[in-house]
């Protein structure tokens, strides 16, 4: 049969009358027959389909194909076997150098009829692997559409796991290498076909794996942020970008304009890149992300970047309003260029010339998107005007070309002009050149990220706020034999002093730096605290010159004095004290140990743990361990190790001791019995009464409240985790418990937000919202006979028969993590300087007073440091953080103690550290260097200012993208688009405008 099907076919007959025998060797394959048989026309099929130079001979061989695909399955599927199908992959079919084009096409047909053969996971697998080799050749166009259109039908064919994230990237690859070598407007149509179908493969597989899409996007961003291609990557890269899901935009943009390891080189390649495409017809959302990347370079002041860019594509935008099939994206991305672009006329006045032309071109149209397009035109026209007036003699052609057109009124031009802008501050771009040459208008000074370094500054940061311990470092003595605390004072006081935006702490950071952190990868910021804490306190400790002496007091005793002048810097700043108390359930015997601490690690409460109420989560009872000596009569205990420390229930118990909060909470909440007697203020007179306050978080919320008091309440040990009682001298159930004896003067928070994921072998993050308060009240336990040493609390600091004073804490810094790992994502934080503002009077009975109800001041200046950028920013910014952007969360909390509690002598030491607040005695060889540093950067600016000239004239060239405006002029048949309100534009223009 299969040389009857093949004489039929190769026979000179019409093609009707091969029709007729073909229809019946057709029918005739439908009934039973030998598989040796079968076999051979399903190579006779193969080789029509495959090799066939006519279409006639294609279409008999698909059509034979399908009918023993349907009639005879099992020997089809014997016949399209793996090996078959490798074969065909990887060496072709037909003769050498002619190769065959329909091989995908040939799977395609065949794969139908084995979607539920034995051998269908085999087949899938070898396609899996073929299509992604396939594509790493880099196939024509035609060639990646037929592999989309496979695995588009079949998308068990599609790759998974890693190499379905390669074959994301190598498809991205591939379509910026696509180019069309017709100038026909059928060809160049059947060319964006191919491409909508291969970035449509990318949609699909983003739609059903989305982590696929930052990788593909970053791949996206290597490709055309590249300086070392010399064929510019395909326009058709834009059908990639519309397929991106927009609420990821605002993430894509941070990330890529606070990635200090891409150049402005390549940043300026890739914008500019993304500029050309909107020249692509039927692209979605193209001129949005253009536009957003360029506000996200102008949020952080790359203006070199923005200026170059907009000096060198301006024109080419401005000449793509020529085509309706692209206008409306097009003038979205010139608004913005032009009304940003506020510091210098430059821009506006090179599209002057042509300005005239392309209204004339518009109102010969005389379409809707050609009048709306002149509206706005007209509009961005007038408020160019407005901004950079006095050019008479230039603006006369264009004002003659849009005097018919309607005039803004003020209110609006002044409106687009204010909400465009590349920065409120003039002063920024008055004289620029490639840097800006100016201090943030804060007054504050960033540091250089030095490649993933932006762990490091945050704490730096938040160190250099913390007033008390920035004056200590600065008053250090010269040669005080602390090499790494040294460092720390040049640190300091160059961001004190300097003249710089930003400086570099690259001297640090090579002396602090941990030596298991892997230089450029991004690292943990607490741990990074740990460490210099830790180094600092030893540096100091082991005798190298401890730098400064706290001066006698009467009023304190000998040990206490032996006790403080014996502290290093970090303990006196950072240290507190705790009681651990471990309780045998057995025998009831309490072990203790008390350990010191530079910061508190909080956990998070289980999710069914209830952390919110109208009561604290954890009374007195709960806060610290309520132990006394075992009573006689255990079994006066009813089963529980816990001993109320206070009376039996009566109108006279005393409240009871919680973490309490002011400042973070919302109106109407009732206010714990011992606000007042915490901080010693008048409820009804605190300005904070507004606010409310209470114990725990909004609702579905945690706190930071929460934590602390889940960090201190019992935990049982039990099972595993048993305790070695060493009166009972085997293991035994217990019940550990913390208490703090002693409140650091800064108190550091780490909100335990890594944990390690047994599944992934990663550290995983809690993304949980974490209320801060801007106060907070600890109560800290002290021995009787201690309280009297606690200077200037008074009966109002401690809770009657409890033994805890209420300490009362300022909030002073909040470093936040944005991201979603431990290994990956930025640090960045919120910081303000919280000092002794409230004055006092020392009244007739000896115990102070405040001078003043304002016990929190809510006006102190918040700043937001990130990297080399500070900006202003308030305590609403830092409350709505995670609200507003889910990953960016608080991760370390610095508080400041108030001074009402805090010992005598460490008072006065601190008074005495701080006495020259304003302007710290820095030592000769410091304010040296210091000011040789300024004159230097006055130096730098002064040869940038020089050079500016010369730098504009290297710019790029623009280009000459008016041979379409020319070629309108000279042909009054075409208005140069491609759609029937453009008149249907010919295959020329058409050519022009995408390629």
């Amino acid at each position: 049969m299969d040389k009857i099907l093949e004489a039929v076919v190769m026979s000179s007959y019409p093609n009707n009358v091969k029709q007729g025998l073909v229809r019946r060797v057709i029918e005739a394959s439908k009934q039973p027959m030998d598989s040796e048989q079968c076999w051979s026309m399903l190579e006779l099929s193969t080789k029509l389909y495959l090799t066939g130079d006519t279409k006639y001979k294609r279409e008999i061989g698909k059509e034979v194909l399908e009918v023993y695909g349907h009639y005879h399955p099992e020997e089809f599927e014997e016949f399209f076997n793996v090996r078959f199908l490798l074969s065909l992959l990887q060496e072709g079919y037909g003769p050498l150098g002619k190769r065959s084009h329909y091989v995908l096409d040939y799977i395609q047909l065949g794969l139908q009829f084995v979607l539920e053969s034995p051998s269908a996971n085999s087949i899938f697998s070898l396609l899996r692997i073929e299509v992604l080799r396939k594509v790493c050749e880099r196939p024509s166009p035609k060639q990646c559409a037929k592999i989309s259109k496979l695995l588009t039908q079949h998308p068990q064919c599609i790759p998974t796991g890693k190499h379905q994230l390669l074959f994301c990237q190598q498809l991205i690859r591939c379509i910026g290498q696509f180019q069309c070598v017709s100038e026909g407007e059928e060809e160049i149509m059947e060319f964006l076909e191919q491409v909508n179908k291969v970035s449509g493969l990318l949609q699909r597989i983003w739609r059903t794996q989305t982590s696929a899409i930052l990788p593909s996007l970053k791949e996206l961003f290597t490709i055309i942020s590249s300086t070392e291609e010399q064929e510019a990557p395909s326009n058709a890269l834009a059908s990639v970008v519309q397929f991106v899901p927009l609420e990821l935009m605002d993430g894509v943009i941070r990330n890529l304009t606070n990635d200090d390891s891409i150049t402005d080189v390549q940043m300026m390649m890739a914008i500019g890149r993304m500029i050309d495409w909107v020249s692509w017809p039927l692209g979605k959302n193209i001129d949005k992300w253009i536009i957003a990347l360029l506000k996200g370079l102008a949020a952080v002041k790359k203006f070199s970047i923005l200026i170059e860019v907009t000096l060198s594509k301006i024109e080419k935008v401005f000449s793509k309003l020529l085509y309706p099939i692209v206008r409306e994206g097009a003038l979205s991305v010139l608004q913005y260029m032009l009304l940003s672009f506020q510091h210098s006329h430059e821009a506006f006045h090179l599209l002057l010339p042509h300005i005239p032309r392309l209204v004339a071109s518009l109102k010969k149209e005389d379409s809707n998107s050609a009048t709306s397009s002149l509206e706005q035109l007209a509009e961005l026209i007038h408020c160019m005007f407005f901004r950079f007036s006095g050019f008479p003699d230039l603006y006369e052609p264009v004002l003659e070309a849009v005097k018919t057109l309607p005039i803004p009124n003020e209110d609006r031009i002044k409106h687009l002009l204010g909400q465009n802008a590349w920065t409120s501050q003039k002063n920024e771009l008055a004289c620029f050149y490639p840097r800006l040459a100016s201090k943030s208008e804060t007054g504050k000074i960033g540091l250089i990220n030095l490649g993933n370094t932006c762990y490091m500054n945050s704490i730096i940061q938040s160190l250099f706020m913390a007033s008390d311990f920035r004056h200590s470092v600065l008053n250090l003595t010269e040669g005080n034999s602390q090499p790494l605390m040294t460092k720390l004072q040049w640190l300091f006081a160059f961001l004190e002093h300097s003249q710089r935006p930003a400086i570099s702490p690259e001297s640090f950071l090579s002396a602090s730096w941990p030596p298991w952190f892997t230089p450029g990868a991004q690292q943990d910021c607490s741990e990074y605290l740990k460490y210099l804490l830790d180094r600092l306190h030893e540096e100091e400790k082991t005798g190298k010159r401890i730098y400064q002496k706290l001066k006698e007091s009467s009023l304190t005793s000998q040990a206490v004095e032996h006790h403080y002048l014996n502290k290093t810097l970090i303990e006196k700043m950072f240290g507190g004290k705790m009681m651990t108390k471990i309780r045998c359930l057995k025998c009831l015997n309490v072990s203790s140990r008390e350990e010191v601490f530079t910061d508190l690690s909080l956990a998070f409460p289980p999710s069914d743990r209830n952390v919110c109420g109208s009561t604290p989560i954890l009374p007195v009872e709960e806060i610290g361990p309520q132990f006394i000596e075992p009573p006689e009569n255990a079994g006066q205990l009813m089963g529980s190790p816990w001993i109320p420390r206070k009376a039996p229930f009566s109108d006279h118990a005393a409240p009871s001791v919680s973490v309490e909060t002011l400042g973070s909470q919302e109106q109407g909440e009732a206010a714990n019995p011992i606000r007042g007697n915490g901080v010693g203020v008048d409820a009804a007179k605190d300005p904070l009464s507004a606010f409310g306050e209470q114990a725990c978080a909004p609702k579905d919320s945690r706190s930071v409240p929460d934590l602390i008091n889940y960090f201190l309440s019992p935990e049982r040990l039990t099972a595993e985790n048993k305790y070695h009682c060493e009166k009972c001298a085997s293991l035994q159930d217990a019940e550990k418990v913390a208490e703090l004896t002693e409140g650091p003067h800064y108190l550091i928070l780490t909100l335990l937000r890594f944990s390690f994921d047994p599944r992934t072998m990663k550290r995983k993050k809690i993304l949980d919202n974490v209320s801060i308060p801007v106060v907070l009240k600890l109560p800290i336990l002290v021995a009787p006979e201690e309280t009297e040493e606690v200077c200037q609390h008074g009966k109002d600091g401690a809770v009657p028969g409890s033994g805890f004073v209420t300490v009362v804490y300022d909030l002073c810094s909040v470093v936040v993590h944005s991201g979603i790992s431990s290994e990956s994502g930025h640090y960045y934080c919120y910081s303000r300087e919280c000092t002794d503002t409230v004055p006092h009077v020392q009244p007739r009975d000896g115990v102070p007073k405040p001078a003043s109800d304002k016990q929190l001041d809510l006006e102190i200046q918040w700043y937001l440091f990130n990297d080399t950028r500070v900006s202003f920013s308030s305590f609403e910014s830092v409350s709505n953080v995670t609200s507003f952007f889910p990953k960016d969360t608080a991760y370390v909390l610095f508080y400041r103690q108030r001074p009402e509690q805090q010992s005598c002598l460490l008072h006065e030491a601190l008074a005495e550290a701080g006495r020259l607040h304003g302007e710290p005695s820095l030592h000769k060889d410091l304010m040296e260097a210091i000011s040789k540093d300024n004159i230097l950067f006055l130096q730098e600016q002064e040869k940038e200012a020089r050079n500016r000239a010369a730098y504009i004239s290297a710019l790029p060239k623009s280009p000459l993208w008016w041979r379409d405006l020319d070629r309108d002029k000279d042909d009054d048949s075409s208005s140069g688009g491609c759609s029937p309100a453009a008149g249907g534009g010919g295959s020329g223009s058409f050519h022009g405008l995408v390629f």
